[in-house]
């Protein structure tokens, strides 16, 4: 189904204009004139305008031509017809790592390739480049190399007499390459086959091409149906008999997969499309489409990414967890595919088929739980996106937010969720609980961002859990967006008590190299009984000596709050004495371990992270917003009257 999927794509999209050439990036441009004289090389490369609102500036991309479609390369040496590598074009390596004896091999190769066109077309652009090729070799001529010429850079021609044309544009060359591929004597036996993406017989190609772009893949590509070990091969069927395809099919089927991971997608035409890629990790990428036009496909990866810019109004309601009244394309099949690369192939991580309409009703749903309070302040010369970008929630997995340190199958696993309405893996749980005490302490604004992204995360997995689902049956209740008074679970309840306690400890003592939390957040979440006690005892001592300064007020403030929690932990051990500085509900439960669990489980440990996050919040914040949030929460326990 992938690949009738992908050939049906480049038809509809009109990828696949005249089959016997294809669209290639060319950096270099090699003017030749009738004599086989080198005039000279052109670099095709500009910057493209930048993009309001980036700040970095985009890099420098080649221009584009409809090049011969040859086929990929592997181990051996191979010269393409009429453009290369300069390896083969120059014998000359920009890089310096191969031997003059392979490169002198290479270049014989592509010599012989342009000679046999000249002998066969009696083209004069081909003849000129053949005796250029030859004066190179012969040392007659020197073609020194740009600059800024990288190994994997390609070159092609141009007849001086043609201004803009490629030699390989030319009618007589046209028609010569046209010969060659015609030739199906290089193709697999087994002309009875039946070719599995369009059911018709065929002669089954002998090599797909091959698959650009793909992360983690080879610069030269990497194939997605291949069998080249026998323990691949059955029936007794060699090679790619085994999974027969018609050369059409396969070539249809690679240039609509090359289009999808593409940043600058066009069709034959050379007009341009849209991006259907989002980028995973290092080593991982998802490409979705949609079975026809689709106003809202187009918003797919801006919705994900949570950017405004590319997210027409009617879609933006999805972050705000609603789904959008829906046009003529709700009906409309949807794809999605998840690819990492390894070993020369292709790994289909994760594939997808639905519609376009149940796919935005499960990104609203994504959305909606993962919607949290975020302590993330406001960036300077920014705003903070309407939603966590699917980008910042990966990256929060990752130590220090690198996307190589991101486990590639968690990514596929989110992404996969997302898109399919299903639970979140149980991994990614145990993933954000290790990056959050790994990082705990960490202040800067990345930091902090990649702490909410976690949040979130944790979120989203607990609330997709079927034991946290608010119905009669469900173990937990469900977890809201912001601090919940009513959430009694024990974890919850600890994680605001660790909140409360950090504030104390800052309003006593300022900023310190090592705050409670930086040194006890990782047992105080996994085993309370051992650790809250401590904590309790030097909480008193921090309230002592936050009432004797100047915001004894905040300080009799946050002890309450302290007494609330403690209340709600366990109300049946200790009864509220009256208040006093001396006589509070403090100094009854330090002494009392069996308050506490010895053990929190993983979701109560996801808890903990999210009464932390939700209760700094909400000291955060001013008086008349906590009040309203109290308003919101009409139904929560309360203190018993002193």
């Amino acid at each position: 189904m992938i690949l009738q999927a992908l050939n049906q794509l480049a038809v509809q999209e009109e990828l696949v204009g005249d089959p016997d050439y294809e669209w290639k990036e060319i950096p270099w441009l090699v003017r030749v004139d009738a004599g086989g004289q080198l005039l000279g090389i052109e670099g095709t490369r500009q910057v493209p305008p930048q993009a309001e609102g980036k700040k970095t500036k985009p890099k420098a991309i080649a221009k584009a031509f409809l090049m011969p479609r040859e086929q990929g390369r592997t181990s051996g040496d191979y010269a393409f017809f009429l453009f290369d590598k300069a390896e083969y074009v120059f014998g000359t390596d920009p890089a310096g790592k191969t031997s003059d004896k392979k490169l002198a091999a290479r270049s014989q190769l592509f010599l012989e390739k342009v000679r046999q066109c000249a002998e066969a077309t009696q083209d004069e652009a081909a003849l000129a480049v053949t005796k250029l090729m030859e004066n190179i070799r012969s040392g007659k001529q020197d073609a020194k190399l740009p600059a800024d010429c990288g190994p994997a850079d390609l070159f092609a021609f141009v007849f001086a007499p043609d201004q803009e044309t490629l030699v390989t544009s030319r009618p007589k060359v046209r028609k010569h390459w046209k010969s060659l591929r015609g030739d199906t004597s290089g193709e697999e036996s087994g002309s009875n086959s039946t070719c599995l993406v369009t059911g018709h017989k065929c002669v089954p190609v002998g090599k797909h091409p091959p698959i650009k772009r793909v992360p983690g893949g080879t610069t030269s590509g990497v194939a997605v149906v291949s069998f080249n070990a026998s323990a691949f091969e059955s029936y007794g069927w060699a090679g790619n008999i085994n999974a027969p395809v018609s050369r059409e099919a396969a070539e249809n089927c690679a240039t609509a997969l090359n289009r999808l991971l593409s940043d600058r997608p066009q069709n034959a035409k050379g007009e341009p499309l849209p991006v259907r890629n989002i980028r995973l990790s290092s080593d991982t990428v998802v490409c979705y489409w949609a079975a026809g036009a689709s106003k809202a496909a187009d918003c797919i990866a801006g919705l994900l990414e949570a950017d405004p810019g590319q997210v027409g109004e009617l879609y933006k309601s999805i972050w705000r967890g609603k789904k959008p009244p829906m046009d003529a394309d709700e009906a409309s099949a949807f794809y999605a595919l998840t690819l990492s690369g390894a070993q020369g192939r292709a790994v289909v991580r994760d594939w997808l088929e639905s519609t376009v309409g149940e796919t935005l009703g499960h990104l609203a749903r994504h959305f909606a739980d993962l919607d949290i309070v975020r302590n993330t302040p406001k960036p300077r010369e920014h705003y903070l996106p309407p939603q966590i970008p699917l980008r910042a929630l990966l990256r929060s997995l990752a130590p220090q937010g690198k996307d190589e340190g991101i486990p590639a199958p968690l990514a596929g696993q989110l992404i996969d969720a997302a898109l399919q309405g299903t639970e979140y893996p149980f991994s990614l749980l145990q993933r954000a609980l290790e990056r959050t005490r790994a990082e705990i302490g960490h202040t800067e604004w990345a930091d902090l961002e990649r702490r909410d992204a976690r949040a979130a995360l944790i979120k989203a997995v607990l609330n997709r859990r079927k034991s946290f689902r608010a119905d009669d049956t469900t173990k937990y209740k469900e977890i809201t967006k912001a601090m919940d008074p009513n959430n009694t679970n024990p974890g919850y309840l600890l994680g605001r008590l660790t909140a409360v306690i950090e504030n104390m400890q800052q309003l006593a003592l300022g900023n310190v190299n090592a705050s409670v939390v930086d040194r006890f957040f990782s047992g105080a979440s996994a085993t309370p009984r051992a650790i809250f006690p401590r904590l309790l005892r030097n909480f008193r001592h921090h309230a002592r000596k936050a009432l004797d300064g100047e915001k004894s007020g905040v300080a009799r403030w946050l002890e309450k709050q302290a007494d609330q929690v403690l209340w709600n932990i366990r109300p049946e051990r200790c009864a509220i004495p009256a208040r006093g500085r001396e006589a509070t509900k403090l100094d009854q439960i330090i002494t009392d371990v069996a308050a506490f669990p010895t053990h929190l489980d993983l979701d109560q440990q996801g808890l903990f992270v999210l009464g932390y996050h939700h209760m700094r919040h909400w000291l955060s914040m001013g008086k008349e917003a906590r009040e309203q949030s109290q308003l919101e929460h009409a139904q929560a326990n309360e203190q018993p009257n002193e």
